[in-house]
């Protein structure tokens, strides 16, 4: 009884999750991409108030780089130090 229970319970889950999977997974590309913004806004040319704090994320992007120029259109990586591609 239990195991069909929780195999309804799995399978409403899905039911009612689904639709909106694609719409969560493109917000979270989105903030990504803000993030990545901010995070390399010095790099870009764009001044920073926070770069100070920011410089410190760059590490943990740099694998990063080469998908999000790509997701944005760019056929190589806008930054003159990180080439990727």
């Amino acid at each position: 009884m239990r195991g069909t229970l929780s195999a309804v319970s799995a399978g409403l889950r899905e039911f009612y999750e689904a639709p909106y999977r694609r719409t969560l997974a493109g917000a979270r590309r989105d903030e990504d991409d803000l993030f990545t913004l901010v995070v390399l806004a010095e790099a870009l040319g764009v001044p920073n108030p926070a770069s100070y704090y920011t410089v410190e994320l760059m590490p943990l992007l740099a694998d990063r780089v080469h998908e999000w120029h790509t997701r944005l259109g760019m056929d190589r990586s806008p930054l003159e130090h990180v080439s990727c591609c």
